[in-house]
């Protein structure tokens, strides 16, 4: 079955103060069945500048569960998406600079 891998990753400033929410889009992947609490290996995810990026470098890893799957059957064809557990990305702590 084909899943969506998504997860919302909320962007704050030292401060702790909310600057954007947004939905990141790991990907679409064919996957045997996926149940919720699974664990998903997935690049680590940083900022550039205030855009949300996958940090593909060596060892920049992050292992996160799946707290949710939806199944939208309103679209032709169904879309399946897995939603990972939120992060927050803190701007000066999370920058990653420039991927290659």
């Amino acid at each position: 079955m084909k899943y969506s891998i998504c997860q919302f990753v909320k962007i704050v400033d030292m401060n702790d103060e909310i600057i954007s929410e947004v939905l990141f889009q790991h990907g679409e992947h064919e996957l045997s069945a996926i149940a919720v609490g699974s664990s998903v290996i997935t690049y680590q995810l940083g900022l550039q500048q205030f855009e949300v990026v996958q940090d593909k470098r060596a060892g920049k890893q992050q292992r996160s569960k799946i707290v949710d799957i939806e199944i939208d059957l309103l679209v032709k064809p169904a879309t399946t998406r897995a939603y990972l557990e939120p992060i927050v990305l803190i701007i000066g702590q999370h920058d990653v600079g420039e991927i290659v």
